[in-house]
């Protein structure tokens, strides 16, 4: 009996086992992760790392990239850029590439970006990609081409000072694309929704703003807001922040006063994070403004909780819902209260360097890589606690991703798997 009785609790803890590295296993499938805020629930995810310890696999890559890798199971989606040509590659979980696809031509550096910078979207079955010259397209996971748009040529050349870097988001059964331009071009901004089968434009909306020159410009992604059943598409840029009706594109609500002193050169780089009934809408450093969610038309002053003025260029900030983080271009991380703005610390400095990359909040843990490929990890909380510093070879535009336990780190030379992944 005894026995049986220690084969049956093995069994228990066996399930047990089996069923927490189900529950915890992720997969990544657009820039900001599976809750589309840069976090995520995985557990047990490796903390230090060096270019002879603790790398799984690294593959080549050709160039740099903004473009963080996208997973889903056994496959690895990453926009490329090779010479004048651009491309999505597909590599399996143990980096050996599958296949790539041509998407265009028309390379080339914007300042220190290239025209791979919006990163792919994925649901599982097929995989869409949107590169800086405006082609869209859509593959399955064996890689046949199922639909292309050239949104340029239809609706207009990008008129963006450096580049077009926003990636799709994908929600249901369509793409949302942004458009926020004006620095370089008289069109107007626009939202698109796209059918992600058909790869028909369901509705497309002009959405104006009051900015001017290159303060009309806009990096950012979308980001989706959904509490109950309201689901909103937040756009932010033009010195705004913007919630859309998924069904219409009509406009709900606004968020001015995000360059109160009418800088011309405001752009937004960073994307609104919406976490626990906030929105919050980082500018050019100063101010950060955090909304109340469930207003309607201006919401200006009626639903505005607190702002910063320490805030990141162009990674976007993260949050829990209790702290938030902000780390700035020369790599200060700031912690604040994240439903009051109030300062949990501040001025904390990471090791030197340039900070483009955003942070990732996962199993306690912020992961911050900057442009040198050093990861620094740092313990979540009200106490600054740095936990390892990491670093690789080559020069990092990208956010990390994660998945199966494992972190994916690409540099301009390599794509890094980090740590062992977690059996299902």
């Amino acid at each position: 009996m005894r026995w049986k009785l220690a084969v049956a609790l093995m069994t228990v803890s066996l399930c047990l086992i089996v069923s927490l590295d189900v529950v915890w296993a992720e997969n990544w499938p657009q820039w900001r992760g599976p809750m589309l805020n840069g976090t995520s629930n995985e557990h047990g995810l490796p903390v230090k790392w060096s270019m002879t310890e603790n790398v799984a696999w690294k593959l080549a890559m050709p160039d740099r990239s903004a473009s963080a890798p996208i997973i889903w199971g056994e496959k690895i989606f990453l926009s490329v850029a090779s010479g004048k040509d651009l491309y999505l590659w597909c590599v399996d979980r143990q980096g050996n590439r599958l296949w790539e696809k041509l998407l265009g031509g028309e390379n080339r550096m914007q300042r220190k970006q290239n025209q791979s910078s919006p990163s792919p979207v994925t649901d599982g079955e097929n995989v869409w990609v949107m590169t800086g010259t405006g082609i869209l397209k859509c593959f399955d996971f064996k890689g046949t081409e199922l639909w292309a748009r050239d949104i340029q040529k239809e609706y207009g050349r990008f008129g963006m000072m450096h580049g077009y870097s926003s990636s799709p988001l994908l929600y249901e059964d369509s793409l949302y694309i942004q458009v926020v331009h004006g620095a370089k071009t008289d069109n107007p901004s626009y939202l698109l929704r796209i059918d992600k089968k058909t790869g028909k434009t369901i509705w497309r909306v002009d959405r104006p703003s009051t900015a001017v020159r290159e303060s009309q410009d806009a990096y950012s992604t979308p980001a989706l807001l959904k509490e109950g059943d309201t689901v909103q598409i937040v756009i932010l840029g033009a010195d705004c922040v913007t919630g859309h009706d998924p069904a219409t594109g009509k406009e709900l609500w606004r968020g001015n006063g995000l360059n109160p002193t009418n800088n011309p050169v405001f752009h937004a780089v960073a994307s609104p994070v919406i976490f626990d009934g906030v929105i919050y809408a980082p500018t050019r450093v100063k101010p950060l403004t955090a909304f109340r969610t469930g207003g309607q038309a201006d919401i200006t002053n009626t639903h505005r909780l607190w702002t910063f003025n320490n805030c990141s260029l162009v990674s976007t900030p993260v949050t829990d819902g209790k702290f938030f983080y902000s780390v700035s271009d020369n790599g200060v991380l700031w912690c604040l209260n994240a439903k009051t703005g109030e300062e949990i610390y501040g001025k904390q400095r990471l090791k030197s360097g340039t900070y483009s990359s955003s942070p990732i909040l996962a199993d306690g843990k912020l992961y911050l890589t900057n442009e040198d490929g050093l990861t620094t990890v740092v313990k979540a909380g009200a106490k600054f606690e740095i936990l390892a510093e990491n670093e690789l070879d080559g020069y990092c535009l990208s956010t990390p991703a994660i998945s199966d336990g494992q972190i994916f780190i690409r540099t301009a030379q390599n794509l890094y798997c980090i740590g062992k992944r977690v059996a299902k």
